[in-house]
């Protein structure tokens, strides 16, 4: 028989990286999880990924034991880090700040398309192209979209 879920936590943690203070440990105790138990689960599973930001989702049964899944890392944390930008635009449609060839988006999407909402690569370089512009990232080179 299946368990039954008491609650669905989502955090984003750093990899390698999780300890029981904030954002980790209160969102944790309120659901009745074991903190340190997650803590080592997730270290030793994102080992690989140490220190990029992955977006975990943590089911929690009524039993308190929890089971998770770990994301690929947000669309905007790759785009900051392939452009190496520090942060986004205050206004992105009059000041740019940084800039990405369409062949890293096209790598972003195809790192990302597990996770987004959408069938063929066109339209998850699309949705990322998207997020770059509303960043003030400017998209250069020949647009794959069009050939």
């Amino acid at each position: 028989m299946a368990k039954r879920i008491f609650k669905m936590v989502k955090l984003q943690v750093k990899g390698g990286q999780a300890n029981p203070s904030p954002p980790v440990g209160p969102a944790l105790g309120a659901a009745g999880v074991n903190i340190m138990e997650f803590c080592k689960q997730f270290n030793a599973r994102t080992q690989d990924k140490q220190g990029q930001v992955l977006p975990v989702i943590i089911t929690v049964f009524e039993d308190k034991s929890f089971d998770f899944v770990v994301k690929t890392p947000p669309v905007t944390i790759q785009l900051l880090a392939a452009s190496k930008a520090k942060k986004g635009s205050g206004e992105p449609n009059r000041v740019k700040v940084a800039g990405v060839s369409w062949e890293q988006i096209k790598q972003i999407a195809e790192d990302k398309m597990v996770d987004l909402n959408c069938f063929t690569l066109q339209s998850a370089i699309s949705m990322v192209a998207g997020t770059a512009r509303s960043m003030g990232i400017k998209v250069t080179g020949q647009n794959p979209l069009n050939n």
